[in-house]
């Protein structure tokens, strides 16, 4: 079910909801958070096609947050809300409205989508694109438990990972850092199965690609050994290749789909480990709303190497002193940077 509300407010909405949830025969509210979704309406489509596709795993209701804007002067003085309420099978198995936002009411969102939210249910604030340079000091970033950005979708991913360490706050998240669990995981896996000692690693993907700097700060953060970051032609994370003192342990994954995990001494195995959709990535965030320090100490160990070697400040007396580490391809730019060496240890992955 439908309903279209041209020039309404926050209560109208509501009674909206209300009376759609009764007309379809659900009176009553299953969802158990609130998703606010802040885009453009170019990008709306496919944020709110993933949130549908999410919520048969996490049912909640949705606000779609779009910021229209105005072309003259006089139109952006004036404020006007338009909104359109889905229940039912136009909105998967919870509640979508979409607002659009024109004049003077786009800088004042939060005043809007505060009487929105679902009472006693955690909020999760996403942004596909456009996302705030600081995510828990925006208007809605505040209202927010968990805040997920994407550092894929910026111009410049790597100087957008030392934005975001600089601002970190706990609850915040990236889907680029979503991207890579499974390879986190084979990762692990694969050390667990050997007792030998990692000497060094060399982490292959795309040039402009967040996520490969992601797991290359992530393994030199944990495993303390120089990490090499070359580039390829991708798709996405191609290869790992980790040096131990028993023989190399390489996880190819040529094709962005089936890759081969090959370790000293064992045969080859075929591992799935396919690209996923922003659904997907999208429902495992949603699984945990507790704050990720994991991915915030590799985003911070990566924010030191970062400003070493672009030539800004160096670490703080007391902090780990980034040595950049030799790189094999030739081009220059964020998929060349080497990340941090450290002293070798003994450990697996923690």
């Amino acid at each position: 079910m439908k309903t279209d509300l041209t020039d309404t407010t926050a209560s109208k909405i509501n009674k909206a909801l209300v009376k759609a949830r009764r007309a379809i025969g659900t009176p009553a509210v299953g969802m158990v958070l609130t998703l606010v979704i802040v885009t453009d309406e170019e990008n709306a489509y496919d944020a709110l096609k993933a949130a549908g596709d999410a919520s048969r795993e996490h049912p909640s209701r949705t606000l779609v947050v779009i910021k229209r804007v105005s072309r003259s002067p006089r139109d952006r003085t004036q404020s006007r809300l338009d909104a359109e309420v889905r229940v039912g099978a136009d909105a998967g198995t919870g509640e979508t409205v979409v607002l659009r936002l024109h004049g003077e009411v786009v800088d004042h969102a939060q005043s809007v989508v505060l009487p929105l939210l679902l009472p006693d249910a955690p909020v999760v604030v996403w942004w596909p694109v456009n996302a705030p340079l600081d995510p828990a000091n925006d208007p809605l970033g505040a209202l927010a438990q968990r805040r997920v950005t994407d550092t894929y979708a910026c111009e410049q991913p790597v100087k957008e990972l030392a934005a975001r360490a600089d601002a970190y706050t706990p609850g915040d998240t990236d889907l680029s850092w979503t991207r890579i669990t499974p390879w986190r995981s084979m990762l692990a896996a694969a050390l667990d199965q050997v007792a030998c000692e990692v000497q060094g690693v060399e982490v292959e993907g795309e040039e402009f690609n967040p996520s490969c700097e992601l797991l290359a700060m992530w393994l030199a953060d944990r495993l303390d050994v120089p990490v090499r970051r070359t580039r390829s032609a991708g798709p996405g994370l191609t290869a790992v290749r980790m040096d131990t003192d028993c023989g190399p342990i390489v996880l190819d994954r040529a094709d962005g789909s089936l890759a081969t995990l090959a370790i000293q001494g064992q045969p080859k195995r075929a591992v799935a480990l396919k690209r996923r959709e922003t659904a997907e990535l999208i429902a495992e965030e949603l699984r945990r709303l507790d704050p990720d320090d994991t991915y915030a100490s590799a985003l911070r160990y990566g924010v030191e190497r970062l400003k070493q070697e672009n030539g800004g400040d160096a670490p703080a007396k007391g902090e780990r002193q980034a040595v950049p580490a030799p790189v094999e391809s030739v081009a220059k730019g964020p998929a060349a940077e080497a990340t941090a060496e450290a002293p070798v240890k003994r450990a697996a992955v923690k």
